[in-house]
């Protein structure tokens, strides 16, 4: 197995190998670096439409050569540069081809969220200006559970395990703003908050660390739970999707938009 980073031809996004690296680092396992290319079509003039490519390929070269660079030496790490008909489509491809057990990218945009709705394989994304440590490795495996679903969080604990991180569950509620009429809304919305997080620690497993994070909007609920160096959030693909398939649902996307750490999405 492997891990697939998908790396900018232009040689953007280098919070993608401070992630790439720090997830391969912690499983052991060979990375590779692709830059896709994307196919021009419809094709216009041949002589045009060649240079065009050979622009594109040279350039795919050099930010790869760039990545080579900038990759700690303890990372076992392969290059390519792949031809596709767009850059998720020849993700999917490489990620096939290679036997690749996740793929790496940036945070969301056209190509992460074309990923989020059809990778068979999980998706790992780095926030905008995602730095590690030299030598980091995942440390802690925060799940974050809805109370539905306990087999996403059997599935973090056992990834956790295998890369040597601890693992935390968390909850994450958004209060509505209290009605300026009276108090008695503020006092009816905390007690159903109370009894919400009563029934989230009762689902979670005995012996396993609970945190709440609640808030006035999704970034406040998310950064009032403490994060550090080598995180990394699991956020499980939505129900309403098909099973073994990544489909992104608007909870886990807000999720993904707010979070300071790298996600990591799975499928069901």
């Amino acid at each position: 197995m492997t891990l697939l980073a998908g790396f900018a031809p232009d040689g953007h996004g280098r919070a993608v190998l401070y992630l790439a690296a720090m997830l391969a680092r912690s499983t052991g396992e060979p990375l590779v670096v692709a830059a896709v290319i994307p196919r021009s079509w419809p094709p216009g003039l041949a002589r045009v439409d060649a240079e065009y490519h050979e622009f594109l390929d040279t350039t795919a070269d050099e930010a790869l050569a760039n990545a080579r660079r900038r990759l700690p030496e303890d990372v076992d790490a392969t290059y390519v540069v792949h031809h596709a008909r767009s850059a998720p489509a020849g993700l999917l491809e490489l990620a096939s081809e290679r036997e690749a057990r996740a793929i790496v990218t940036g945070g969301l945009g056209s190509t992460t969220h074309r990923l989020l709705h059809t990778s068979p394989v999980p998706v790992a994304l780095a926030p905008h200006g995602f730095r590690a440590p030299t030598e980091c490795r995942v440390r802690r495996v925060t799940v974050a559970f809805g109370g539905s679903d306990p087999s996403l969080i059997e599935a973090a604990g056992r990834e956790a395990e295998r890369v040597g991180a601890s693992l935390r569950v968390a909850s994450f509620a958004v209060r509505a703003h209290a009605p300026y009429t009276s108090g008695v809304g503020a006092e009816s919305q905390g007690g159903v908050l109370d009894e919400w997080e009563e029934a989230i620690r009762a689902a979670v497993p005995d012996g396993l660390e609970v945190a709440i994070g609640q808030g006035t909007d999704w970034e406040d609920a998310i950064e009032e739970i403490e994060w550090d160096d080598g995180d990394v959030l699991v956020v499980g693909s939505s129900s309403i999707g098909p099973v073994a398939q990544l489909f992104l649902g608007s909870r886990a996307a807000k999720i993904i938009r707010h979070a300071p750490v790298p996600v990591v999405m799975v499928p069901r």
